[in-house]
This record gives structure tokens, sequence and C-alpha cells, in this order.
């Protein structure tokens, strides 16, 4: 509920305004300029008849890192607060932890700012608390959490994205709004500025919020959080990705530690074992007394050497890169996330060892860096250390293509190689997609294994039902490995807290969503607009045109690679679309379908309701945010023997 005497609103009340702030922004060369740009934003924003107030958090919901729960409009009145909507399995939500983490090293609670994580679950297992526990450890949260299990304060100021950052005044005042990650200037700029406007009206309280972390009441551990595992199979040898304490193990199977490379705190250095430093570490490989170590959350991948006992960096610069395409040397090519390592082999037999196969989750992508001169396949020859995309579009999605670069995946995580007849291919654990994919040693070819469903931009195909192919249902996979003897394939299924094992050879190729084969449309999101038309009459045998006429935020683009679409229905009265295309898909924003319906000569009801479900992806220019809209278009029709003679189109319009 909002303070007493004012309004609740979403976040379009901001965009306009925010909008023409940030086109200023473009043109302004210095800082000063920046500076005063948005000082000006504020005072206009401040100074409107009625706030723009953020809803309080509803009553009951759990907190961490606070002694007690937190009222906006008590606890944090006088305060300068971030907002971060997350949920802890999206790897764009991780990317913005280091720039959240760096805001509230330059500004506490003293000097009038706040962060407050509010943790809205994509997943059912992420509205466990203890979950969200055990994620505020592993990525070092400091700051409150909130778990709005239900997404409450999402659905009221109609949050569309993770991650979303939503700045408020002292006041419960909504300021500005960040979609997506990569805006870490824009965000200690607006954060700086809202800071010294206010307290040049003395509107900033210095007064500490009680905040008590949970990582404080646990005991130490030898691990924490350890997120991969391989065997050396010479030597019966684990190596051990401690994630949590930044640092790889080496041990023998008695459990006998015999190097421990990093940690306690992350850090990036190479060299000797006793001065090297990881960030997070996750996947691991080892061959010949060398590891390759995927140093996720510094975007390297590191080479240990046991026999010099000396760590290097063999991929990557150190920050989080943007390019999909790769091709550089690997020092100097920029990577994202990398969350796996296998080895593999530029030939289609036999283990190899002369290509490392990466899961670079960051860019949803299957990365190869070469170790030796080789080739992969359909390549020409590549030299030594070469390091570049193999597979994945890098847009976020379950599409399945016999053309490796079309395919797209979403956060892959795990995986294994199966070098073998019949399957040549690496498993894939694909993690925001809920399956299990193979890409082809031989061709690149991209297949569906198990879990998810057809439709590559659902990604909440999700469950716990055992089966086969899209019958099969798993719930955030972040690991895979192939028992070559066993012709088996285990799957850590994580927030099913299972590890199912699959038989199957029947993987198939999904093409794009034939959506003219689809019996119903997805679900339109609770945030969706409903327009109801006014009545129309129509006579049988008579054809009517819905024209569509829908207009992005200014900014945006429709997401390249992914089929926004319509879909028409009508509830009770499907005599009406006997015969009708169904659904459609929408190409291009500047040249919109106009959809046909066509009345039948044997009318079963002189009343019906035709309804047209509009589903929009679209990103922002830069694509650094995705979004997916949805809209429900209503319209009655009066049916009458009299002839209408043509009847104009009727227009669907709407602005996102």
């Amino acid at each position: 509920m909002a303070a007493p005497g004012a309004r609740s609103c979403t976040l379009s009340g901001l965009l306009p305004v925010q909008t023409s702030l940030e086109y200023a922004l473009l043109d302004a060369v210095s800082q000063e300029e920046k500076d005063s740009l948005v000082y000006q934003y504020l005072r206009k924003v401040d100074g409107w008849e009625q706030d723009l107030l953020v809803p309080e958090f509803p009553e009951g919901l759990e907190w961490l890192n606070t002694e007690e729960p937190i009222s906006v409009y008590k606890n944090l009145n006088g305060k300068v607060v971030v907002l971060d909507f997350f949920t802890y399995c999206c790897i764009n939500c991780i990317h913005l932890l280091p720039d959240l983490h760096a805001l509230e090293h330059t500004y506490s609670d003293k000097d009038g700012l706040l962060i407050v994580g509010v943790h809205s679950a994509k997943f059912p297992n992420e509205k466990v608390l203890d979950n969200i526990k055990s994620a505020i450890l592993r990525y070092d949260i400091t700051h409150p959490v909130v778990n709005d299990a239900e997404a409450s304060l999402w659905q009221e100021l109609e949050v569309s994205c993770w991650p979303t950052l939503v700045i408020l005044g002292p006041r419960g005042n909504m300021l500005f709004s960040l979609i997506g990650e990569g805006h870490k200037d824009k965000l200690f700029l607006y954060a700086s500025i809202a800071l010294k406007y206010y307290k040049d009206r003395g509107q900033i309280k210095d007064n500490k919020i009680g905040v008590k972390l949970y990582k404080d009441s646990l005991p130490p551990s030898p691990l924490l959080f350890p997120g991969k595992i391989t065997v050396d199979h010479v030597s019966n040898r684990l190596v051990i990705a401690d994630t949590g304490h930044h640092r790889i193990l080496v041990v023998w199977k008695n459990g006998q530690i015999q190097y421990s490379i990093g940690g306690p705190n992350p850090g990036r250095k190479d060299g000797q074992f006793s001065e090297s430093a990881f960030n997070s570490p996750q996947g691991v490989a080892i061959m010949n007394n060398v590891i390759y170590v995927a140093d996720t959350e510094n975007h390297l991948i590191r080479k240990i050497d046991l026999e010099t006992e000396t760590v290097s960096t063999v991929a990557g610069i150190g920050v989080q890169g943007t390019d999909k395409e790769g091709g550089a040397q690997g020092e100097q090519q920029p990577i994202s996330s990398p969350w796996d390592v296998v080895f593999g082999t530029s030939g289609s037999e036999g283990p190899g060892g002369d290509i490392l196969w990466i899961a670079m989750a960051g860019t949803h992508q299957i990365w190869a860096l070469l170790l030796d001169d080789g080739k992969l396949p359909k390549k020409s020859e590549l030299q030594k250390g070469t390091c570049l995309r193999f597979a994945g579009s890098g847009n976020e999605e379950n599409r399945n293509n016999a053309y490796p670069h079309k395919a797209g995946f979403a956060q892959p995580s795990g995986l294994s190689l199966a070098s073998e007849d019949p399957w040549n291919c690496l498993f894939v654990a694909d993690s925001e997609s809920s399956t299990v994919r193979t890409v082809s040693l031989k061709d690149g070819a991209v297949k569906h294994l198990v879990g998810g469903e057809r439709d590559p931009m659902n990604l909440f195909a999700f469950g716990d039902v055992d089966g086969v192919g899209i019958n099969a249902k798993l719930q955030h996979p972040l690991g895979v490995t192939w028992d070559q003897k066993r012709n088996l394939l285990y799957v850590a299924d994580s927030y099913n807290h299972k590890l199912p094992v699959f038989r199957s050879e029947n993987a198939v190729v999904d093409g794009p969503l034939q959506v003219e084969n689809q019996k119903t449309p997805p679900k339109l999101p609770k945030s969706a607009a409903c327009v109801t038309l006014s009545p129309v009459a129509a006579s049988p045998g008579q054809t009517l045109q819905l024209k569509l006429k829908l207009s992005l935020p200014s900014g945006t683009k429709l997401t390249e690679g992914v089929t926004s679409c319509w879909f028409l229905t009508a509830e009770g009265n499907e005599w009406l679309l006997k015969g009708q295309a169904p659904s459609g898909e929408i190409e291009n924003i500047s040249n919109q379908p106009t959809i046909s319906l066509q009345v039948p000569g044997e009318c079963l009801s002189l009343e019906a309701v035709v309804s047209v479900s509009v589903f929009l992806y679209y990103c922002s220019a830069d694509s650094s945010a995705c979004m997916m809209k949805g809209i429900l278009f209503s319209q009655p029709l009066q049916i009458t023997e009299t002839q209408q003679g043509c009847v104009a189109p009727v227009e669907l319009r709407y602005e996102f």
C-alpha cells in the first residue's frame, strides 16, 4: 500500500520523461553536463503535483540480511533506495551484482543510500527461502533481500524483465528505472545526483538500517557451494571447483587434499599456486597434469599446470565481454561468464584434447578454444589459441537448428562429450530452458534431447516428470555426464534435487516455432492489457479485416531471430474460426499484418466475441535487455442477415 494521501503507480509513468533524459544524455559531452541534466530532471520529477509512489512491501514477506522486516515509508524514509528485482538463477542478474557491490561500497546507508533486493522467482524452487539463503551466500549479497515469492510488487509495478532496477527518492517516490544489465555508469550517475539533489534540500537522513548478515550466523565449512567436479582417470584424483571459497582443489580418492589453489577470497592473479586467485570458478577439465578452469566471475579461462605449480590465463580479458562471434587469440578475446569446460578434438572421433569446449552462459552460446592448430566442423584451419563461437546465436532461446549459428541456448551450464558413434556430440545442460540438448561434432547441428517444449521462446516449460523427449520435464539442470560404458546420460536436475538418467536415442531436430500448428495460444502475462473494441455488425459470408497497429517504446526494436506472433480465438463460438488461419507472425513493426476473418455462411449464434492475442518480443537498441509483452483485443460481433457491404478494416491499435 502507498503512503497516505498519494497514489501508487507503475513504471510506465516514468517512461516518457526518463526517455527524454536519456536522449539528452547521449548528446552530453562532459561529466558536468551529464550531472546538470540529471539534476534538472530530478527538479522536474520532484516538482510533480503527485509523486509516483512505489507500493509498500506486503506484510508477512520473508526478509534476509535484516534484523526485522523493512517498510518503505517508515524505515526507508529519507533514503535514496535502489530496488533490484532479480531471480537468483538469471545470468543477467548475476552480471549486475558487481555493479551493485561497487555502488554499496561507494555509498552506505549513512550516506543516505540503500540497496534492497526484491527476489521475484522464475522457478518454483526459487521461491523457497532456504534456497534464496544459499544464493545470498554464494553471491556474497550483503544488502537486505525480501522474498516476494508471488511477485506481488513485480506485478503492481508491471516489471517485465530480470533484472530491473528502480531508484526511489526519500519519500518512496520513483525516480528512475534501469532494465537489463550493463548500466553501471547510469546507475552511479543517477544514484549520486539523486543523493546530491535531496541532500541540497535537507531530505536525506543518515540513520543506519538494521542490517544483520545471514552469513555471519553460519559456522565455517570445508566446502562452500562447490560448482563442478571432474575425475582424472589416470591418477584417480578428483578436481573440485570449490566455488564459494574461490579455489580449486585436487583431491585423492581417500579425501586427502593434494593441492589447494586460490582462495579464500575472490581475486584475479596468475602465478605460483601460493599467490594465484580465482573468482567463483565453475567448470574444470583435467588431462596430462593440466587443469582448465572456467573462472566464471572473472570471465576467464585459466590453466593450472600441476607440474610447474603455476596458474595462467588462456582466454578472456578479465571483464565481461559482449562479443558473440569471437575469433581472436584467447588472451585478447573478451568472453562472458564461462560455466563449464570439456576437452574435445578437431576430428570427429576419439577423445582428443586439442579443443576446449566452453559453455558460455553469459552469451547463451557454446564456444571453442583451440589448444593446438586444428579446425572445427565446417570451418577452415584455425591457429592454436583461437577462441570463438561454435553454436548459438546469442539470443536467449530454446531453439534447435541444423545450422549451429541459428540455434539458441538459454544459459548453458553443463557439458559432456560423447565422441563415439552414433552420438558424436556434446551434451548440453541448458539451464534456463530446462532442457538437455546435443551439438553434433560432425556438422554443429543443435538438437533437442529431453525437457522443455517445441516453442523456442517458452523458457517456462519446466517441471518434474519422467518420460521421453518433451514429455519429460526438468527444472534448471546445471550438469550432465556421459557414461560411455553403459550408454547412459546422467543429469544434475538441480531445482528438482534429482539425478535423472536418460537412455533415449530419439533426439529430434526442432525448427522454428510453427505457429500454424499451435492448437492453443501461449498464456498471456498478467500485465497484458485488455482492449475491448466497439461492436461490429457483420453478415454471413462477409470478410472482416483486423489491422494490427502496434507501437513499440522509443529506442526499442523487435528481437532478431525471435517470432512475434498473433493468435485468433473465439471461446464458446469456435464455429466462427472453422477454416480460418488461427495464427501468424509479426515480422516487421513498420509493416504489420492484417488478419482476415470470414464469417461462416451458417452462423450458430447472432452474437459472438473474437479475441486476438498478440505476443511481441522486443529489445533495447543495444539488445542489453529483451522483453515479451502481450495484449488481448476483444472484438464483439453482431451477426445480421442484412448485407453490410464493404466494412472498413478494424484497427487493433496499442502503444506499449
